[in-house]
């Protein structure tokens, strides 16, 4: 077994959800965040993306149509993250959300990055974000990330709608 680090180029190229109603999960998904739909298998599965790639996300009824989430103390996913490009974009998204009345579960600067937590129709968590640039990461007097959890000015972010090209 090797101790070398991955290859930095490898990314999460996509993540599949298991879903109880597909119609739901793409309201939440294309119509309140924006994905576009790239495939639809009935009210089987659906693959949504941004910018015509292939999938980012996957939604599937395949074994858990009608389903109900899994209940606390259990394993699997505790969420998804969507990294947005600027913070004019994450403050679009964050408009999105609460123009559709959902509720956000916190809001965080981490240092690192600025994000929104919250959770889809099926109670999957969902965080959007936006990174700061490497060189503006907070960092320890040796050098180590310091990353740490602060409240986000919600106001302050939504003032950047209209700075950045979203």
């Amino acid at each position: 077994m090797s101790n070398l680090p991955i290859d930095p180029r490898v990314r999460i190229g996509h993540v599949h959800l298991k879903v109880a109603d597909l119609d739901r999960a793409l309201q939440f998904y294309r119509d309140v965040l924006g994905f576009e739909l790239q495939q639809r298998l009935g009210a089987q599965a659906a693959f949504v993306s941004a910018g015509g790639y292939h999938h980012h996300i996957g939604l599937n009824t395949w074994e858990s149509q009608g389903g109900s989430p899994p209940s606390p103390g259990t394993t699997g996913l505790y969420h998804v993250a969507i990294l947005y490009p600027t913070r004019a974009s994450l403050a679009d998204a964050l408009l999105r959300v609460l123009a559709a009345g959902i509720e956000l579960d916190g809001a965080a600067d981490h240092g690192v990055s600025e994000a929104l937590y919250l959770r889809d129709p099926d109670g999957n968590g969902v965080e959007l974000y936006r990174d700061r640039p490497k060189s503006e990461w907070p960092r320890s007097a040796s050098g180590e990330l310091a990353m740490f959890t602060h409240a986000l000015n919600l106001d302050g972010l939504l003032q950047e709608r209209g700075s950045e090209p979203v």
